[in-house]
């Protein structure tokens, strides 16, 4: 999943808790540290490429440099 792979990738340092929640019906969340990312139930659409990354960026951020290697 990219998602999962984008954010860990950028922000493990900072990110506690990553799940992906499948359920009946294509439901599928991205939940970071408690709050639901992401919702295809909700938007009535998959995520598009970098978008789950782009909102993890506005909300939880901001000034926080992407992990080093």
């Amino acid at each position: 999943m990219s998602a999962a792979h984008d954010l860990l990738h950028d922000y493990q340092h900072v990110i506690a808790e990553l799940r992906l929640v499948t359920g009946s019906k294509g439901v599928f969340d991205v939940v970071v540290d408690g709050e639901v990312l992401f919702s295809r139930y909700e938007v009535g659409r998959h995520a598009n490429a970098g978008e789950v990354l782009e909102l993890f960026r506005d909300r939880h951020a901001q000034g926080i440099e992407v992990y080093e290697r």
